[in-house]
């Protein structure tokens, strides 16, 4: 394994129902690669954008040439086949580090997965087949995985999939839902780079603003 090196995927949904967040989208996830640079470990990034066919933005790029996302990258539009896009990913990646050199590993992965509705256009990937995936990476290889939901139940949602509870939150989708997931989210990363977990209270403030607004 690669020490200090990070594998970090990002899974954005860019179909219609987001619509009108497209600036905080965009300015959420630049905001946190900006500080995400100045964190000294080594990091590979991919950024998947999806509705009804996925979009690889990123591939494996190193951290430090990340570009900016722009309002070109990111057009909303379409449905929403978040399984096609997190499946397709997982398979990606797995295959990298299964012929990569040893030393090549990156030693931690996480998956950042967004969307602001329920699935309903993949047509490669079940929730069976993606939560056996999600598992083994987990079980085998030790691989986080962080999923955020609107308009759904987020952490039953997540469970279809083997993603965990406590790796699991509702957000409001709106101009500070959006932005305060992204700064979350960089903490959480920046915390898992330096120690190589995730604390099980790494979602709160999220998970604290979607309750006091929901009243």
């Amino acid at each position: 394994m690669k020490k200090d090196f990070t594998e970090i995927v990002f899974i954005l949904d860019k179909s219609g129902s987001m619509a009108g967040l497209e600036s905080d989208t965009i300015g959420g996830y630049n905001a946190m690669m900006v500080k995400q640079k100045k964190n000294g470990s080594q990091a590979a990034v991919s950024t998947v954008l999806f509705d009804q066919e996925s979009k690889v933005l990123h591939d494996r790029l190193p951290l430090d040439e990340v570009p900016e996302m722009t309002a070109q990258d990111y057009q909303v539009g379409g449905c929403t086949a978040l399984l096609d896009a997190f499946g397709s990913a997982i398979r990606h990646i797995s295959n990298i580090h299964k012929y990569a050199r040893t030393e090549d590993r990156p030693d931690k992965t996480i998956f950042v997965i967004t969307t602001d509705g329920m699935e309903n256009a993949s047509r490669q990937y079940s929730y069976q087949r993606v939560k056996e995936m999600v598992e083994h990476q987990k079980e085998k290889y030790g691989w986080e995985f962080i999923f955020l939901g609107a308009n759904i139940d987020a952490v039953s949602e997540a469970a279809k999939f083997g993603v965990s509870e406590d790796r699991a939150a509702n957000y409001h989708s709106d101009g500070i839902g959006t932005q305060l997931n992204y700064e979350v989210v960089g903490e959480a990363i920046s915390a898992y780079r330096s120690v190589g977990s995730l604390d099980e209270e790494c979602l709160s403030r999220i998970k604290a603003d979607y309750k006091e607004r929901r009243k």
